[in-house]
C-alpha cells in the first residue's frame, strides 16, 4: 500500500507502516528526524499535486497552532491577521485530497466547530502509554482505532510540559503505540 504522513517530520507513523511492508513517506516543511529517503521536505500540498504516486492512504498531522482550542485566549488576534482561516483551509485541502482512505489527526480543535465534528477521540493510555492528549481523528474510508494496551496513570504530561524553544515540537509527537495501531489496523484497511 502506498501511504503518505503528511505534516510529520519525526517518522514515527511513518516507520510504523513501513515496517509492515507499506510504501509509506513523510512529508513535511521541516527535515525528517528518521531517514530521510523516504521524506519529502516541503509543501505537502505542493508536494500531492506533483507527485504521480497514487496514494492509498493518508495519515495527515496539520499543525495545531492556530486551531487548538488550548490556545483559545489567542484566537481573536489569529482571526483577524487570518492565520487561523488559513489553517482551516489547509485542514479543508487534506480532507479533500483524492485519496480514498484519509485520518486527519489534531487535538481538541476548532476543526469540529468550524469544519465538523471528528469521528474519534484517543488517548494515548487506550495504547499503552500512561499518559492523557485526547487526540480527534476525522476519518474518511477508515474504521475507527480499537484500543491496543490500556494502561493506568492517567499522567498529563504533555500538558505540563515546561516552556522551551523545542515545546511545540515534543508536544505534536504522535506515540508509538498509536502509531503500531495504525499501521496494524489501517494497513490492512485496503
Amino acid at each position: 500500500m502506498n501511504v503518505l504522513i503528511a505534516c510529520e517530520y519525526s517518522a514515527t507513523v511513518r516507520d510504523a507502516f513501513r515496517s509492515k511492508g507499506h510504501n509509506a513517506w513523510s512529508c513535511d516543511i521541516l527535515p525528517s528526524e528518521g531517514d530521510r529517503r523516504w521524506h519529502h521536505e516541503g509543501d505537502v500540498i505542493e508536494f500531492l499535486n506533483h507527485t504521480h504516486m497514487n496514494w492509498d492512504l493518508m495519515i495527515a498531522h496539520p499543525p495545531c497552532t492556530d486551531l487548538a482550542v488550548s490556545g483559545a485566549r489567542h484566537f481573536a488576534e489569529k482571526i483577524a491577521d487570518g492565520r487561523q482561516q488559513r489553517a482551516l483551509e489547509f485542514v479543508q485541502a487534506l480532507l479533500h485530497a483524492p485519496i480514498p482512505r484519509i485520518a486527519l489527526e489534531n487535538p481538541i480543535s476548532v476543526i469540529s466547530s468550524k469544519i465538523r465534528k471528528p469521528d474519534q477521540i484517543i488517548q494515548p493510555w487506550q495504547f499503552g502509554h500512561g499518559e492523557t492528549k485526547a487526540t480527534c481523528l476525522w476519518l474518511k474510508g477508515l474504521p475507527k482505532l480499537v484500543p491496543t494496551n490500556i494502561v493506568e496513570g492517567r499522567s498529563d504530561r504533555i500538558h505540563k510540559m515546561p516552556p522551551g524553544p523545542n515545546r511545540w515540537k515534543e508536544r505534536s509527537r504522535t506515540y508509538q503505540g498509536i502509531a503500531d495501531a495504525m499501521a496494524e489496523q489501517w494497513g490492512n484497511a485496503a
